[in-house]
């Protein structure tokens, strides 16, 4: 069976979510990863969303320098699929997995809602199932969702096709209406929108689902 991490750390509130979103999405199984943890023997790893430390200083930056993730990072480096959920997209960042930073929204608002998004890429292991250009609605829940990079990387992005999901109706000031991008290598993916808390349509939209589908086809079709 399909084995998924889930690095818990503390003030993570979105990680039991994660886990029912791996045992249905992917009918893997979870392994919770503990903060502390420093080895990793799983298909894929998932660090999800909430407060990590209190978010002090800035949120995501204390849970960077966690022993877990120079093993997050090891994974990561030898291709392994990688994915960060609203704080969990925050992490990769501040721990240099993936490129820019998450600022306060310009609303300075905490914003809670359903939001329409574009697919940009589905060149890594976690998009493979959608369309280029689909349209798609998943929930966000974030004060410092506001993807903020400079010039030159915001173009890199652009020509590597890094830039994985973008926002309709800009939500937080986001630059270029990112709300998702990756990793040259397209194996580690940070997205402020949470697909795990779209997995049916009874409650609003189930196309989160397809985000954990593309992950089994991918982890599947490995040798």
């Amino acid at each position: 069976m399909l084995r998924v991490g889930v690095v818990i750390f503390p003030g993570s509130n979105c990680d039991l979510d994660a886990i029912r979103a791996v045992e249905i999405g992917l009918r893997a199984k979870a392994v919770p990863l503990w903060h502390k943890d420093a080895t990793i023997d799983t298909d894929a790893i998932i660090l999800p969303g909430g407060f990590s430390y209190g978010d002090y200083l800035r949120p995501g930056s204390i849970a960077s320098h966690s022993p877990i993730m120079q093993a997050v990072k090891r994974f990561a480096v030898n291709g392994g699929p990688v994915i960060g959920i609203c704080n969990g997209f925050q992490i990769l960042t501040e721990s240099g997995l993936l490129p820019g930073t998450l600022l306060r929204n310009t609303t300075t608002r905490f914003i809670s809602q359903d939001i329409s998004l574009l697919v940009t890429s589905n060149q890594t292991p976690f998009t493979k199932h959608f369309a280029m250009g689909q349209r798609i609605t998943l929930p966000i829940a974030h004060k410092d969702g506001n993807y903020q990079a400079d010039p030159a990387t915001l173009h890199t992005l652009q020509e590597n096709h890094q830039i994985v999901f973008q926002y309709t109706d800009n939500p937080n000031g986001s630059h270029w209406d990112i709300a998702g991008i990756s990793n040259k290598e397209h194996n580690v993916v940070g997205l402020m929108p949470h697909p795990e808390r779209a997995l049916s349509d009874w409650i609003r939209t189930s196309d989160g689902l397809q985000v954990f589908q593309s992950l089994l086809a991918h982890l599947e079709a490995q040798p």
